[in-house]
């Protein structure tokens, strides 16, 4: 019995140890790529509640629900996409300026909202 005990108490201070560490690292995050990361979770959260809705209403125009949640995922992962192309410590991408790379977010999201709004009917 001793033994389940610390290794509870232990894995409960590892991931103590991993959350602090991360929050450490984020707060050196720049404030752009912050926002980036809050746009990310509000089209995430969008998705969900349109979800729970769908599940408590009922789904009758489901190519409706499809095209919200759809748009509301497709725009998060193009956000991460910028995320990853605007962040200064990703090599891959140095040579790429911010605007370019913003300019690419509007373009792709223009797209994927004229497939979703062609979807919808």
């Amino acid at each position: 019995m001793v033994k389940s005990t610390t290794t509870t108490s232990s894995t409960a201070k590892d991931a103590q140890a991993l959350f602090h560490s991360l929050r450490s690292s984020y707060v050196a995050t720049p404030t752009n790529l912050k926002i980036i990361d809050l746009y990310v979770l509000f089209a995430i959260f969008t998705a969900l509640i349109q979800i729970c809705y769908m599940a408590i209403v009922g789904s009758f125009p489901f190519n409706s629900f499809l095209s919200g949640v759809l748009s509301c995922v497709g725009t998060a992962v193009l956000a991460v996409c910028l995320r990853i192309q605007v962040n200064k410590e990703n090599k891959e991408f140095k040579d790429l300026a911010p605007e370019r790379a913003f300019a690419d977010f509007v373009l792709c999201n223009l797209v994927l909202h004229l497939v979703i709004m062609n979807f919808l009917g």
